[in-house]
Order: structure tokens, then C-alpha cells, then sequence
């Protein structure tokens, strides 16, 4: 294992940067952005089978997705840090622990989160946005998705502990199968079979479902923690210690549920004062954030690349590399950046068509929602690699600042506070004053702390 870890060690400290980047930004990205087209494929196949309502009847329900999510990445990013800790530190015994318990915490919190949003379905869903006339199918949908939330938290959980453990293709490979076989179960089960928005829940749930057990099938093969009997037993600092380190994770993606579910109530509430109604302005709202996590997962793979790599040459004091890898990081993403920004503004009518055919009200609001939320997106990129240097080198509050600072400090005060003017247009045109702003926040945060390397003599 030592051997293992300084030839790892050498290669951060060695290899070229964006040869690193590469090696460690494709595959996480990868799996993240399989992870989000099972929400994709499920709109597409039921906007073509059940129209408008279908669409917005799921779109209600993706907090509940996000909100496992969160709680996945709060327990998996937690014990993968800590274990990586315990490893550094030679505590095998707790590196162990740490992983039995974060197994035990992951299908407890799981499952509990099933029983209770199945048990509040119908208060959850009219919480999060859903208008009279999609209730009941929202209802339906996220019943039946909440049974497969254990799995699916578990494909995320996994992802973050079997990276740590040196195998991020793993998890890559699981979760293509699973949305595989969710591309193929769709129609049947949606038009074959004519189950409608419940057949499209179910084929979700399969795929979560397999995903699941080849990465629970992992659990022998991990090389450098096991998962022993005598450790399944949660203890209270070894708990402690996983949400310490998955906290930021946590409140990242309880930033993201919040934003939605503020949003999708604007959607409704105002939609229902123009020609377009609450429907469709919260079916056109949600298949956009559909897009959106696509290109936000290439944001959180590149930033997730970065993190090792800063991580490592920081301690080792080689900071010109950290300072090489901050900058091909700030340029990947605003290449990206502007990339989807283009996207956005000329291609919201085709991606529309991808989920509903034939309702113009349905194509305009798209396209004026595409090019409206997105208008600042050419600057988005910057602040997820910024946030990523400041925790690898070890400064938690500046990179919770910068993730938050979109969604909590800018978006949702502004949505609301705009839309009561404004009304739709005020709560969508948000959005790129939030990005304009976080971008503003995160290059002034990077370049002050720039600045003072140079003052010590740290950089050149």
C-alpha cells in the first residue's frame, strides 16, 4: 500500500497538469453526467406519451432527488475523506470503521427517507411546486421513485469511496448500465405496456436497483479498508467525523433543492398570471434544469480533477503547480462555459422538441426561458474551480462561500425580490445577476489569495 500511495503521490507531484486533469476529471464527470439522464430519458419518453402535465409532474418531484443527493454525497464524500485521513495517518482499524459505518448510515438514512416521503407525498409535492392539476401524478411518480432512493444513494455514496479507494471506472461502468437499461425499459413500459408516468417511475427505480448491487458487489474487492462485522455498529464520533467532512457537500446540494423548489413555486405562481399558465412554466423550467445538471456535472468533474492535484503539490509546498493547475482549471471552464452559454441561446427551441412536440405556447416560453436564465451562463464555470482550490488547500469557509454564494446569497433573494416586480421574467432574469455577481466574489477571492503567495515569495 505504501508503495501504492508514493508512486500516486509522484505522479500528482510529476505528471503534466492537464494530463492529471484528464486522468482525474473524465471519469467523475462521466458519472455524473450518466447519473443525470435518467431524469432526461424519463421527460423525453413522457412528454411524448402523456404531454405537458407528464412533464411538469415529474419536474415537481426532482427535489426529493436532490435532496438524496445530498444526503449521499454528505455521507460518501465524508467517509472518503476520512478514510483517506486514516490511511495517511496509518489508522487501519478507524479507516475501517469509518467505512462499515458509513455503509450502515448510507441504508438507514435511505430507507428512512423513503418511508417518510412516500408518508408526505401529497404535502411534499404541493410544497414543492406542483399545481392542482399535476398533483396526483406527481404523487404517483415520486412514490413509486422513492423506493428505489436506497440504490440510487447508494451509486452516489460509492462513487466518492471507491475513487478513494483507486478504481473511479467502477462506478462509471455501474451507472451506464443502469441508465442502459432505463433507456431500454422506458418505452416498453411506457408504451408497450401503457403505464404512463408510473411505468417511466418504475424503469428508474430498475436501473437505480442495479446500479446499486454491482456497487454493492464492490464491497469485497475494496484493497485498502474492509467492511468488517465488528464495525457495522454506528459510534458516535465516527459518525461525527463523516458529516464534519461531508457537510459542505450536504449544503451545496440542499442549496441546489431549495433553489428548485423556490423556483418551481415562482414558476407556478406567476406562470398563472400570463398566457402560458403554471403548467408550462414549470414544465419549461424543469426540463432546462435537466440540461443544466448535464452542464454543471462537467463543472463538477473538472473542479473534482483539480482537487488532488492542488491538494497534494500544496503540502509538497510545489505551489507554482498549484498555481499552473488554477489556471488551466479557470480556463477549461470558461471555454465550457461559454460553449453551453451558446448552447443555451441558440439551441433552447431543439432541446425543447426533445420532450414535447406540436404546443407553440410550450416552444416560445422554452426559448425565452433558455436564453433569459441563461444569459450569464458564460461566467458560471469559474467559481466551481475556485471553490475546489479552496478546499484543497485547506480553506473550508472560503470554498463554502463561493458555493453557496449562487444559489443562497444571490439567487433565491433575487428571484424572490425581483418576481414580485417583474413577475416571471423577474424571477427568471435572476439567475445570470446571481452569476455575474458569484463570478465577481470568486475571481476577487482567488486573486487576493493569489496575491499574498506572491507577496510571501510562494510564486513567481
Amino acid at each position: 500500500m505504501e508503495k501504492l500511495t508514493e508512486q500516486k503521490q509522484n505522479i500528482l507531484g510529476t505528471e503534466p497538469i492537464g494530463r492529471l486533469l484528464l486522468k482525474f476529471s473524465i471519469p467523475t464527470t462521466l458519472t455524473l453526467m450518466v447519473n443525470c439522464l435518467y431524469n432526461i430519458v424519463d421527460q423525453i419518453f413522457i412528454g411524448h406519451a402523456v404531454g405537458i402535465t407528464g412533464v411538469a409532474a415529474t419536474n415537481v418531484t426532482f427535489p426529493i432527488s436532490t435532496i438524496a443527493a445530498a444526503l449521499a454525497l454528505l455521507i460518501g464524500d465524508g467517509c472518503a475523506a476520512n478514510i483517506s485521513l486514516h490511511l495517511g495517518r496509518k489508522e487501519q482499524e478507524e479507516a475501517d470503521r469509518t467505512f462499515a459505518n458509513a455503509v450502515v448510515l448510507l441504508f438507514s438514512v435511505g430507507i428512512l427517507l423513503a418511508f417518510f416521503g412516500r408518508l408526505f407525498a401529497e404535502k411534499l409535492v404541493v410544497f414543492f411546486g406542483a399545481s392542482p392539476t399535476v398533483a396526483a401524478a406527481s404523487v404517483q411518480y415520486m412514490s413509486i421513485v422513492l423506493l428505489g432512493q436506497p440504490f440510487g444513494m447508494c451509486n452516489m455514496t460509492f462513487t466518492a469511496i471507491i475513487r478513494a479507494d483507486g478504481n473511479p471506472q467502477y462506478m462509471m461502468r455501474s451507472m451506464m448500465i443502469g441508465a442502459g437499461l432505463n433507456l431500454i425499459l422506458d418505452p416498453i413500459f411506457i408504451f408497450v405496456c401503457r403505464w404512463g408516468i408510473a411505468g417511466a417511475a418504475l424503469a428508474t427505480i430498475i436501473g437505480q436497483i442495479v446500479s446499486g448491487c454491482i456497487a454493492l458487489a464492490y464491497l469485497p474487492r475494496f484493497q485498502h479498508f474492509r467492511l468488517k462485522k465488528e464495525n457495522l455498529r454506528l459510534k458516535g464520533k465516527t459518525v461525527g467525523n463523516i458529516v464534519q467532512l461531508g457537510f459542505p457537500s450536504l449544503c451545496t446540494q440542499t442549496a441546489t433543492a431549495a433553489t428548485q423548489i423556490v423556483m418551481n413555486n415562482l414558476m407556478r405562481n406567476y406562470g398563472a398570471m400570463t398566457i402560458y399558465g403554471s403548467d408550462i412554466a414549470i414544465s419549461c423550467y424543469g426540463l432546462m434544469m435537466k440540461i443544466y445538471q448535464i452542464a454543471h456535472a462537467m463543472f463538477v468533474g473538472l473542479a473534482s480533477g483539480t482537487q488532488p492535484i492542488n491538494g497534494y503539490n500544496f503540502g509538497a509546498k510545489q505551489f507554482e503547480r498549484v498555481k499552473q493547475t488554477i489556471k488551466i482549471g479557470a480556463k477549461v471552464s470558461i471555454l465550457i462555459s461559454v460553449v453551453w452559454f451558446a448552447v443555451f441561446q441558440l439551441g433552447g427551441g431543439f432541446l425543447e422538441a426533445l420532450f414535447v412536440e406540436n404546443e407553440p405556447l410550450y416552444q416560445e416560453f422554452a426559448v425565452h426561458c433558455f436564453r433569459l436564465y441563461m444569459l450569464g451562463f458564460f461566467v458560471y464555470g469559474l467559481p466551481n474551480v475556485t471553490s475546489s482550490f479552496f478546499q484543497a488547500i485547506g480553506s473550508p469557509t472560503k470554498a463554502l462561500t463561493v458555493s453557496l454564494s449562487r444559489q443562497v446569497f444571490f439567487l433565491i433573494p433575487l428571484a424572490l425580490l425581483l418576481s414580485s416586480r417583474f413577475g416571471l421574467d423577474g424571477a427568471l432574469g435572476a439567475a445570470p445577476i446571481a452569476d455575474g455577481l458569484t463570478f465577481l466574489l470568486a475571481v476577487t477571492l482567488l486573486l487576493k489569495e493569489l496575491k499574498g503567495w506572491k507577496e510571501k515569495g510562494m510564486i513567481s
